[in-house]
C-alpha cells in the first residue's frame, strides 16, 4: 500500500452481497454515486476512488444490529430469509482528494457511511495518515516529557483530581479547594468540565483566585501544581482564556472535544502555549453501540495530531459501562506513535471511580506508569482527608511498580490502608 494513501478500517453488517455492499461504501466515499457518471474514466476511478485494499469475512448474523437498513428483494442469498453477512474491511485514499487536512480526512472517512442503507452495522477501527498529516499539523506541543517537566514529576504517574462539586462553588471557593489539594501534596488538578465561565463562577476570577494559591504553594514548595483550566468556548473566549492562565502562570488548559470542534482544536493547537489537556465528554453516543460509530483507537488519533496533551481514556472498574480491556486499549493506543517524524504520543487520563484499588491492576495491564491517575471520591472522599487520600494513591502506585501486593503494603501505611478498606 502507498505511503501516500490514507486507509481506514471498518466493520461492517450487510444483508446485501458483501463485495456490493463494500464497492458502495467505496463509490459513497470518493468518485461514485448510485450510477456510473459520464466522465468518471477508469482512469480516473483508479487514481481518485476508494481502493479496497483488505476485505475479512467474519461470522454472519440472523438478524441486523441497527434498525432501517435495507435488504435485497430477493434475499442476500437469492431467495428465502437474509443473512447479515459481517467483514473488516479496509479501504484507502488518495491523499490527492483531500491533501493533508484533518476536517476533510473526517469527511472522507466517516462522512455518508454511516447512514447508508445496505448497512446495519458499520463502525471504523482504525485510521492512518501519510507523514504528511505530521508535517501540517503541530500534534502535542508538550505530552508526556513537557507535562512532567512541567509539573515536576518524573517518574510515576501524576496523581490527580477534579474539583467537585462539579458547580456551585465560587471563585474563591475553588481556589480554598485547590489549596487543600496542594496542600495535600497532589500534582494535578482539573475544572469539571461543567464549569466554564457561568455568572456564579466566572472564569478570569476563578483563574486568578486558583493561581494566587498555586504560585504561592509554589513559592513555598518550589514545585508547582499543574491545574488545568476549562477554557471552552468560542475561538475568541478559548484564546482570551489561555492567555490570561498563562499570564497568570498557569501551566495547563482544558478543552472538551466534542464540544469546540475538530477545527477549534486544532486553532487551539496552533496558538496554545500550554499543555492542552483533552475531555472527551459526550464520547458514549459516538462509541456505545459496538455495531456503529467509533473506536477509540481511530478517533483518538485526530485530537492528538490537532494538539492535545492529554486524552481521557475512562478507568478500570469505571462508573460507566466501559470494559476494561477497551480502557487498557484506548490508553495504549495514547502511548502508540503516529509517524516515524512526530511520535504524538499523549498522556492518558485515568479517572472515573478510581482510587487506590485500581493502581496495581492498571500498573499491571498497561505496563507503564506515564499517566495522569485522576480520582475525586477516591481523594477527598478518604476517611482521614484529602492529605490521606493523596498518600493512598501514591503508597498504592509505589507498590504497583515494585512488584508488591497491595495488601502487604498496606500493613505500615494506614492511608492506603483505609483506602482499601474504604473503596471496597
Amino acid at each position: 500500500m502507498s505511503a501516500h494513501r490514507i486507509t481506514a478500517t471498518y466493520r461492517i453488517e450487510t444483508a446485501y452481497p458483501l463485495m456490493e455492499a463494500i464497492e458502495t461504501m467505496a463509490g459513497e466515499q470518493s468518485t461514485g454515486t448510485f450510477i456510473r457518471l459520464p466522465g468518471e474514466t477508469d482512469a480516473m476511478r483508479d487514481a481518485y476512488g476508494a481502493h479496497i485494499e483488505r476485505v475479512t469475512e467474519l461470522e454472519p448474523v440472523g438478524t441486523p444490529s441497527l434498525p432501517g437498513a435495507g435488504v435485497p428483494r430477493a434475499g442476500a442469498a437469492g431467495g428465502g430469509d437474509p443473512l447479515w453477512r459481517r467483514a473488516e474491511v479496509v479501504l484507502s485514499w488518495s491523499l490527492e482528494n483531500c491533501g493533508p487536512s484533518l476536517p476533510n480526512l473526517l469527511a472522507t472517512v466517516a462522512g455518508n457511511l454511516f447512514e447508508l442503507r445496505p448497512f446495519s452495522g458499520l463502525r471504523i477501527l482504525d485510521i492512518t495518515m501519510p507523514e504528511a498529516f505530521a508535517a501540517a499539523y503541530p500534534g502535542p506541543r508538550f505530552g508526556i516529557a513537557g507535562t512532567r517537566r512541567l509539573a515536576g514529576v518524573e517518574h510515576g504517574p501524576l496523581i490527580g483530581t477534579i474539583i467537585k462539586p462539579s458547580v456551585g462553588l465560587g471563585p474563591q471557593d475553588t481556589a480554598e479547594a485547590a489549596r487543600t489539594l496542594c496542600a495535600a501534596g497532589i500534582d494535578f488538578i482539573k475544572d469539571d468540565e461543567l464549569q466554564a465561565d457561568g455568572p456564579h463562577c466566572p472564569f478570569d476570577e476563578r483563574a486568578r483566585a486558583v493561581m494566587r494559591v498555586v504560585n504561592e504553594q509554589a513559592d513555598r514548595t518550589g514545585r508547582k501544581v499543574m491545574y488545568a483550566f476549562n477554557i471552552t468556548g468560542d475561538l475568541d473566549q478559548m484564546r482570551r482564556r489561555h492567555d490570561l492562565v498563562l499570564s497568570l502562570g498557569g501551566t495547563c488548559v482544558m478543552a472538551s472535544l466534542n464540544s469546540v470542534g475538530l477545527a477549534g482544536m486544532i486553532e487551539l493547537g496552533r496558538f496554545s502555549q500550554l499543555p492542552i489537556h483533552a475531555h472527551r465528554n459526550g464520547w458514549g453516543y459516538l462509541s456505545r453501540e459496538p455495531s456503529l460509530g467509533w473506536s477509540y483507537v481511530a478517533w483518538q488519533k485526530i485530537w492528538r495530531l490537532a494538539g492535545a496533551d492529554h486524552m481521557h481514556v475512562n478507568g478500570l472498574r469505571n462508573k460507566f459501562c466501559e470494559p476494561d480491556d477497551s480502557v487498557i486499549a484506548s490508553a495504549r493506543s495514547c502511548l502508540t506513535p503516529m509517524f516515524d517524524s512526530k511520535p504524538c504520543t499523549v498522556m492518558p487520563v485515568f479517572s472515573s471511580g478510581q482510587s487506590a484499588r485500581q493502581a496495581p491492576d492498571t500498573y499491571a495491564a498497561l505496563g507503564s506508569a506515564d499517566l495522569i491517575y485522576a480520582a475525586g471520591g477516591g481523594i477527598m472522599g478518604h476517611p482521614d482527608g484529602p492529605a490521606a487520600g493523596v498518600a493512598s494513591l501514591r503508597e498504592s502506585w509505589d507498590a504497583a511498580l515494585a512488584g508488591i501486593p497491595l495488601a502487604e503494603h498496606a500493613k505500615t501505611r494506614p492511608a492506603l490502608a483505609k483506602a482499601i478498606e474504604a473503596y471496597a
